[in-house]
Order: C-alpha cells, then sequence, then structure tokens
C-alpha cells in the first residue's frame, strides 16, 4: 500500500506516560482506592481546546444570530463531540463544558437585552428558585451531562475471532 511512519509523529513512550490517538489521551494509571492499574482513555487537551473555541464562536456577546439558531448550533456541535467521547473518562469534563455553554448563552443574552442578573434570575427561574432551562420556540439548551458514559468492560477470550480453531 505504500504506507510509510513519519519520524516526526512517530514516537515510542512508556504507557504510564501516556500517549494521544484520535483525540483520546492512553494512560497507564493506578485505580484509586486499589493497588492495581489499568488502562485508561481520557480526552485529551487538544479537541478539548477546540470545542471550547467553537463554543466561544457562536456565542460572541456581539452575535445577532437569531437565539434560536445559535441554541440549534450548540446543540449539534456539543452533543455530537460528546457522542464520540463517551467512551473515555469524561463524566467531569462534559459537566465543566455544561457550564461554559450556559455562562456563554447568559452572558450574549445579558448583552444583547441589556439585563441585570436580576433579569436573567427573574426570566430563567421559577418561584420557588428552581433554574429553568435556556429555551427559544421549544429548542431548549441541552445538556451533555446526561449522556451516559460508557467503557469497554474486559472481555477476555469471549471476544469472537474470525479464524477457525486448529484442528486437533
Amino acid at each position: 500500500m505504500g504506507l510509510r511512519l513519519s519520524p516526526a509523529k512517530t514516537q515510542v513512550v512508556h504507557l504510564s506516560e501516556g500517549f494521544d490517538f484520535l483525540g483520546f489521551h492512553i494512560q497507564w494509571r493506578r485505580k484509586r482506592g486499589t493497588s492495581k492499574r489499568y488502562v485508561y482513555t481520557f480526552i485529551a487537551d487538544r479537541p478539548l481546546r477546540s470545542v471550547k473555541a467553537k463554543i466561544r464562536h457562536l456565542t460572541h456577546r456581539t452575535s445577532q444570530q437569531d437565539l434560536a439558531v445559535v441554541l440549534i448550533n450548540l446543540n449539534q456541535v456539543t452533543y455530537g463531540w460528546a457522542n464520540y467521547f463517551r467512551h473515555a473518562v469524561a463524566k467531569h469534563i462534559f459537566s465543566k463544558l455544561d457550564d461554559l455553554v450556559w455562562w456563554r448563552v447568559i452572558r450574549l443574552l445579558r448583552q444583547r437585552h441589556h439585563w441585570g442578573w436580576k433579569d436573567v434570575r427573574k426570566r430563567l427561574t421559577t418561584r420557588t428558585g428552581r433554574w429553568l432551562p435556556i429555551s427559544v420556540d421549544g429548542i431548549e439548551l441541552r445538556k451533555i451531562s446526561a449522556i451516559s458514559v460508557t467503557r469497554y468492560r474486559y472481555r477476555g477470550n469471549k471476544i469472537p475471532t474470525p479464524w477457525a480453531p486448529a484442528p486437533t
């Protein structure tokens, strides 16, 4: 096929140092509360910076886009990104991104409508003080922390093999 390894991109590292592959940071770490070590997949720094930049671009304070369009675009970007990384150790990062998106949309609304913090609370809370989701025309800002994080379990010899067993 004519494939060659690029010396600039290829490196040999110990698994305890970890390496980045397809946006994941794969590393050998000790499990909390035990002395056993396991291979964990985390979200690498570069994709996290990239999605934050996209969120900032979509929620610029002086944006003239309709709020419904902004919410649709935010939901598409964040849900697509979170579904790709749902197999990593990512629950904490998902909740941090939810916070970032919420605050960016609130800042956009405050700038656009000249609201103070009291105006935000009046429009986005119930009488009991419970926060309502940000929504317009039936389009709601969805939380990516609601996506279930599923990691692969060890299957050992239960993994199917395409080869026939050796004759005995």
